[in-house]
């Protein structure tokens, strides 16, 4: 019966790695329904907190440099 649906996938490909295209369009369709409606928030969530990663490392490098004109 699931060679009839998907005649290029195996049981094994699918349960033991990726399947094929087919398969991950359909799941990929799933999650946009499911989720869809979320995907814009979770990304500019994403965004802002990639943002402040960058900040972050920004101030840490400068931190270190006024550290190290200290001691010297």
């Amino acid at each position: 019966m699931f060679a009839l649906f998907f005649p290029t996938a195996s049981v094994n490909t699918l349960a033991f790695g990726f399947g094929g295209p087919l398969e991950l369009t359909v799941i990929a369709g799933i999650v946009l329904v499911l989720f869809g409606n979320r995907l814009p928030g979770a990304a500019k969530s994403l965004g802002q907190s990639f943002s402040a990663f960058k900040k972050g490392i920004k101030e840490g490098a400068e931190d270190d440099e006024t550290d190290n004109l200290d001691s010297e």
